[in-house]
């Protein structure tokens, strides 16, 4: 009795499966990115400004040393002191500011809108004690936006934020980012990031 051969499974469109299924995965993988920090650069001018005279009681400078030391007005402060330090600064309640809730002490800020924070570190400062310190300065930022949010509108800041980038957000996007503005302008974020300084 003769032997029957198996018939020969056809591997010619094996290439092409394999081809489609890997334009599948790449098209429908989806890639998480770091989002860094979240700054704007200002606007590039045509003729170089000189800046407008600030007084030193409206700068509030951060130092970071090369042993990762923190440096607050002259003064050696822990990290975790940084954010109330930023907030007082902030919401002092100098001239002018009858929403701010600080103490108006006339050696600090004279208000939200014309306070500075500087913020320098030497080269060999470590990367993460740099991140950490920039977060608790942004986070006194939102500390404050958020309370006036809720103050005046019923709603934190970074929820106002959240749904303005919300694609499916269905409520009114031109008065959420009026909305927006006014905190902003209430508590701007002006964080100076001076050159890094040489360890000599």
């Amino acid at each position: 009795m003769a032997k029957r051969s198996a018939p020969e499974v056809n591997a010619g469109s094996m290439a092409d499966i394999a081809f489609l299924l890997l334009i599948f995965f790449l098209v429908t993988t989806t890639i998480e990115t770091d989002a860094g920090l979240n700054r704007k650069l200002p606007p590039i001018q045509e003729e170089p400004q000189d800046p407008p005279p600030l007084k030193k009681k409206n700068i509030f400078q951060v130092l970071i040393n090369q042993q990762n030391d923190l440096l607050v007005e002259e003064r050696e402060m822990e990290l975790g002191d940084l954010r109330q330090a930023a907030i007082d600064f902030l919401d002092n309640g100098g001239q002018g500011c009858d929403y701010c809730q600080g103490k108006g002490d006339a050696a600090s800020s004279d208000n939200p809108t014309k306070a500075v924070i500087s913020l320098q570190h030497t080269r060999e400062t470590d990367y993460s004690t740099y991140i950490a310190i920039q977060n608790e300065l942004v986070a006194a930022y939102n500390f404050l936006r958020n309370r006036e949010a809720n103050r005046l509108f019923g709603m934190s800041f970074t929820e106002m934020e959240a749904d303005f980038n919300d694609a499916q957000y269905n409520g009114n996007k031109d008065q959420l980012e009026d909305k927006i503005g006014v905190i902003r302008d209430m508590f701007p974020m002006k964080l100076s990031e001076a050159e890094p300084k040489e360890n000599n």
